[in-house]
Formats: C-alpha cells, sequence, structure tokens
C-alpha cells in the first residue's frame, strides 16, 4: 500500500498580500519539493467536488452563503482581522476541503493507506459560522462529519498538533459524543481557548496546554497522554490537523520542537492506530511558517506515513 498526496494548483491562488505569514509559498515549498524527490509509493491526487451538503454538516447555511459572495472580484478583502481574501481565495478555500474528502476517499476504496493533504487555507479556527486565524472553512471537522454520515463511523478521533489551540474544532464537536478532539497547544496564546477545563458535553474534548519554551523532550514526554486518550476511546478512523508551528525556527510561536519531532509524533500516532484501525490516518496541513522548516518537517511527517505502509 502507498501514501495518497492530495494537493491543489489551486492552494498557489490564495494571495493574502505582501507580508501576510499564511503566503502563497507554505504551500509551493512542500509540492515542489516532494516532485523532487520522486518518491514512487507516493499517490499524487486533487481534491474532490463539494457538495454544500457536505459543507452543511459543519457550517451554518448563512455563513456558507456568506463565504461565498465575500471572494472579491479584484484586491484583496477580508472575513476578519487576520483573514485576508482574494479573487484566487475562492478556488482554494472550497479545493482545501475537497482534498480531506478525496483522502478519505482514498483510503476507504484501498488506493493507500493514509494520506496527506497539503493544501491551504488552513482550517481549524474557522467554527460554524465564523472565520478566524487565516480559516475560513474547517476542513479537519468536515471530513470527521463526511466520516460519520457517509461511512457511518461511530467514533472518529482529530489530533490537533498545530502550536495554536484549534478552538473552530473544539466548538463544532463541543457536544458530539462520536468525535475526540485532542490538541496540544502552547498557552496562553492565540486565540485564548483550550485550557484543561474544556472537556466537551461527553468528555470527548482533551486539552493538553503548553508553556512557552517548552523542548522536545518535555513535548514528546507529555504526547503519551494523547496516545493514552486515543487508546482509551479507540477510534475507528484518525484526522490529523498537522500544523508545524511548534517548530523551533517558526516566527509565529515559542515551543522548541526539531524536523525530527515530526517523525516521532507521526510514527506514534500510527503505531497506537494499529491496535483500533489499521492505521486508517489523514492529516492536513494547519499552520507553520517558517518555510524550511515547513519544507522539511512535512517530509518527516510523511516519511512515517510512507514507512508505516
Amino acid at each position: 500500500m502507498k501514501t495518497g498526496l492530495i494537493t491543489s494548483d489551486t492552494s498557489e491562488n490564495h494571495d493574502t498580500g505582501p507580508g501576510h505569514p499564511e503566503q502563497i509559498a507554505r504551500v509551493s515549498v512542500i509540492v515542489e519539493n516532494f516532485k523532487k524527490l520522486n518518491n514512487k509509493n507516493l499517490i499524487w491526487k486533487k481534491p474532490s467536488k463539494v457538495s454544500d451538503d457536505i459543507l452543511l454538516t459543519t457550517h451554518e447555511n448563512n455563513y456558507l452563503n456568506l463565504v461565498k459572495s465575500s471572494f472579491p472580484k479584484k484586491g484583496f478583502s477580508s472575513l476578519d482581522g487576520d483573514t485576508i481574501i482574494s479573487p484566487g481565495s475562492k478556488d482554494a478555500t472550497f479545493d482545501a476541503v475537497g482534498s480531506i474528502i478525496a483522502a478519505i476517499d482514498g483510503v476507504e476504496k484501498k488506493e493507500f493507506k493514509n494520506a496527506f493533504c497539503g493544501v491551504r487555507p488552513p482550517g481549524h479556527h474557522s467554527s460554524q459560522n465564523k472565520a478566524a486565524g487565516f480559516c475560513i472553512l474547517n476542513s479537519v471537522s468536515i471530513g470527521a462529519n463526511y466520516l460519520l454520515k457517509k461511512y457511518k463511523y461511530k467514533k472518529v478521533a482529530i489530533i490537533d498538533f498545530d502550536v495554536h489551540h484549534g478552538n473552530g474544532t473544539q466548538d463544532i464537536f463541543y457536544e458530539n459524543e462520536n468525535v475526540l478532539f485532542i490538541s496540544t497547544h502552547q498557552y496562553p496564546y492565540y486565540p485564548g481557548t483550550g485550557s484543561e477545563q474544556e472537556r466537551g458535553k461527553f468528555n470527548n474534548i482533551f486539552n493538553i496546554p503548553l508553556p512557552a519554551g517548552i523542548s522536545s523532550e518535555e513535548y514528546l514526554n507529555v504526547f503519551e497522554h494523547v496516545l493514552k486518550k486515543l487508546e482509551e476511546f479507540r477510534p475507528e478512523f484518525i484526522l490529523i490537523s498537522a500544523g508545524f508551528d511548534a517548530h523551533e525556527d517558526d516566527p509565529l510561536a515559542q515551543f522548541n520542537l526539531k524536523t525530527e519531532d515530526y517523525f516521532t509524533i507521526t510514527k506514534r500516532v500510527l503505531e497506537t492506530s494499529k491496535k483500533f484501525c489499521g492505521g486508517k490516518v489523514v492529516s492536513i496541513l494547519e499552520g507553520g511558517y517558517d518555510l524550511n522548516a515547513l519544507r522539511d518537517s512535512t517530509k518527516r511527517h510523511v516519511d512515517a506515513l510512507l514507512e508505516f505502509n
């Protein structure tokens, strides 16, 4: 079996303007690196087209209509103070969602064992009815609801190792016993949520807030709690909000993870997943704003996915 790599040409049309950290090059450096490596075990795939029915499992109709009508014909607009959009942002936004759908379908049809979606904009700060923090539609949440609805799964886990708390994902699943949301993140920090007291209606939210300056060794020790929670929940499918901004070189946060840690984190999740879901894992790019660190860390993340095959 192989690993799926879902990319979208339209990711590079989502122009956020000069100086914005969530820039076009974030995806182009990843895609160019994987092209150069030319690994025969990677199955390249484009996003699926996504119907409103799929989007409405997660986002409110009024919000979806607002998003569709917000993209400017020229220049720039904004959905919130951080979330800048341009004419090319529309296709990129819907293709980002389509990437996780294509990845899930590919795993379910046994086209590949697992998958990474190297697309943008990110999604985990977007809630049912609000854009935030560079995020417009919450792709990982739409993917989880797709697994519940189309494939009739009863237990889906989302692991979010982005350095910022996935507040949108937490909001969406706060009262859903079928979805376990686990987040490790710098705290207190943007967006201000993610305390240990936020547990969800069914104890299905598991936040691990961590201090600025945490080392690789400290983080990897803490990550054992993530794996223990997974083992307790025993999900049938795992989705990963794969943010790489906990890297020591990232300009937007103060964690000290190394490139190699992303291989270790991913490998541990996959090894644990053998016990209950046979390695059914799909990840999607969230944050990561130092281009070299992002390029190298995504490679090591995908290396672990490939090795598991």
